[in-house]
């Protein structure tokens, strides 16, 4: 059995979805979710996995958890044992994500086990690629102003750019930990995608557009795609997947955005700060990705 612990928005919740799920599929063992953290979670929208994308997810009941991990099934005990200094105490199933960077002794789990961290790395599931693509297949179809994008993304040299600052910029604990990405990174990104690329449109994705608008000019025929809100705005992540390349930010929303983005001519250009934290980002993007 693997059980993974799910939490954060919906670019964190795949990541995590997706190593347990290649892991258990790997061994044969039987998958499930843990979502005891989001009963108080205020965050971004609970938990979407379902929601959103064709996964039929099975949820860890408080008796398998409890029999998983004895008295380490707590959620104090869980924030607890994340901590180096008492590894000691976690036993044999409890796993921590020892670091960012891909830990390479992840497929040597072959036993029960519960997975705690991000686990950020295409790494852990590439083996499985197809699979997690199919489960990462969106349940519904677009309609109405996303389909007419959707149609407009298609038969264009289209370029997803998303600016992230929101909880970046207003949060101090993400403020300590995450990079805000420069203007002067846009401006590379949108110079070499221009200098490969031609006849492009750009479709601008951000969760502060006034300020995009104000301090980002494009430069080249740009759509601004700022309707998806609240419940819908996994909606961004949809349409960005459609676009023939991408200008991410370092958020696992548009890293998502544009990995489900299966054309293998596609460019996709990466910030090389992702963390002011110190966090080691080496195996966080895809080694066909640009970082600039």
């Amino acid at each position: 059995m693997v059980i993974s612990h799910i939490l954060g928005g919906i670019g964190n919740q795949m990541f995590q979805y997706a190593a347990g799920r290649a892991l258990s599929h790997s061994n044969g063992q039987r998958f499930l979710l843990d979502l005891s953290d989001f009963s108080n979670y205020r965050l971004h929208h609970g938990f979407e996995l379902s929601r959103v994308f064709n996964v039929n997810a099975e949820i860890a009941s408080p008796a398998t958890l409890h029999e998983m991990l004895g008295w380490r099934a707590n959620r104090w005990s869980k924030r607890m044992l994340r901590r180096p200094q008492l590894a000691w105490f976690r036993g044999k199933r409890f796993k921590v994500e020892p670091h960012f960077n891909y830990w390479h002794d992840f497929n040597k789990l072959k036993d029960d086990c519960y997975l705690y961290g991000y686990w950020q790395s295409e790494q852990y599931f590439n083996q499985y690629e197809s699979l997690i693509r199919q489960d990462f297949t969106f349940r519904e179809q677009l309609g109405g102003r996303n389909a007419e994008l959707a149609l407009e993304m298609a038969n264009t040299q289209s370029v997803s750019l998303h600016v992230r600052r929101g909880d970046y910029v207003s949060n101090p604990k993400n403020r300590n930990v995450l990079e805000v990405c420069s203007l002067d990174y846009y401006r590379k990104a949108i110079a070499y995608v221009a200098e490969r690329v031609e006849r492009l449109v750009f479709y601008v994705f951000s969760d502060d557009m006034a300020w995009v608008k104000q301090n980002l000019p494009v430069g080249f025929p740009c759509v601004y795609v700022e309707h998806n809100r609240q419940q819908e705005s996994y909606r961004d992540m949809q349409l960005m997947s459609l676009c023939r390349h991408h200008v991410i930010a370092n958020s696992s929303f548009s890293w998502w955005g544009a990995w489900l983005n299966a054309n293998p001519d596609k460019l996709v250009i990466a910030p090389q700060s992702w963390f002011r934290s110190g966090n080691n980002d080496c195996d966080l993007i895809p080694g066909d990705w640009v970082r600039l």
